[in-house]
């Protein structure tokens, strides 16, 4: 654990001008987020090109691993309202056992509101049908959502000696969720991204608030945990390369033999992608989610 602990700033006497670059720096990413959001939906759904590569990698989704599947139909069925309730209810006892119900409170606008956001886009938004695979709306991911959402509010609440590990160990998690959604063929992966950016936006906005509150504290300044950020930085960037090369080999392959393109190869990009979004958003939370004075 302690390998993966957060470490205070040498110095430790940020003033409210500084307090207040930082609450502004946190409500910035949580507009680019909802802008990215946006821009994902624009892309995947609204165009026919965006749709036709998103509907390809869903439908390449056969694993054939009975080993895989049995572990991602796991933790699909692991994945229920009451184990998030649950987890949510602990996260909220232990922002109020560490005297920081305003980390408590932030966490609890970060899973309802990313939550509700989720639900109420997937049954307003439209999807045309581009690619003539017509399905219903499926933008974004419940289940990307809500697994991201109460793994961040967890990462919000512990204490910084083991946010890292959490850190690592939610990720690690949530890609499992967002992987398995498209192995099922419940979703594409540009919902499971989406979900991804709208827990971003709400993370965002939760620690705002804090930061907000906490703006003229002055005290020890508690930095992300370099170890963990170093993993997110290396993952992010393997599984960026592989989601560039891999889609690109499709595009390639739809443009010189349309009926010959591999299944096996659009999913594994897609795999590629959701780990490098994953890693991505988790890298930027914890250095949001660092910061406060008391660990």
């Amino acid at each position: 654990m302690t390998a993966l602990a957060s470490r205070p700033a040498r110095t430790a006497t940020p003033g409210t001008g500084r307090g207040v670059t930082h609450v502004i720096a946190h409500a910035c990413v949580a507009v680019l987020a909802a802008a990215g959001v946006a821009l994902v939906y624009y892309l995947c759904v609204c165009t026919a090109p965006g749709q036709s590569v998103d509907t390809l990698v869903m439908r390449g989704a056969d694993v054939h691993h009975e080993r895989i599947e049995q572990v991602l139909r796991r933790a699909l069925d692991a994945t229920t309202l009451v184990s998030l309730v649950a987890v949510c209810l602990v996260a909220a006892a232990i922002g109020v056992v560490r005297r920081r119900a305003d980390l408590a409170v932030a966490a609890a606008v970060l899973v309802l509101g990313a939550n509700v956001t989720t639900q109420l886009l997937k049954t307003r938004l439209e999807r045309p049908d581009l690619d003539g695979f017509p399905a219903p709306n499926s933008f974004p991911s419940g289940h990307t959502t809500a697994a991201a959402s109460v793994a961040f509010a967890l990462v919000l609440v512990l204490p910084f000696a083991i946010r890292g590990t959490v850190a690592l160990g939610g990720a690690g998690y949530v890609a499992t969720i967002a992987v398995a959604t498209v192995s099922a063929e419940w979703h594409r992966p540009s919902d499971t991204v989406a979900a991804l950016l709208i827990v971003l936006a709400w993370g965002a906005l939760g620690s705002t608030l804090v930061r907000a509150r906490r703006a003229g504290i002055t005290g020890v300044v508690a930095r992300p945990n370099r170890t963990a950020m170093l993993l997110f930085a290396a993952v992010g960037a393997l599984g960026a390369a592989g989601a560039l090369l891999g889609l690109g080999a499709v595009l390639l392959a739809r443009w010189a033999a349309p009926d010959l393109v591999p299944g096996s190869l659009a999913f594994a990009a897609g795999v590629a992608a959701i780990i490098a979004a994953v890693a991505g958003v988790f890298a930027i939370w914890i250095r949001l989610a660092a910061g406060d004075r008391r660990g």
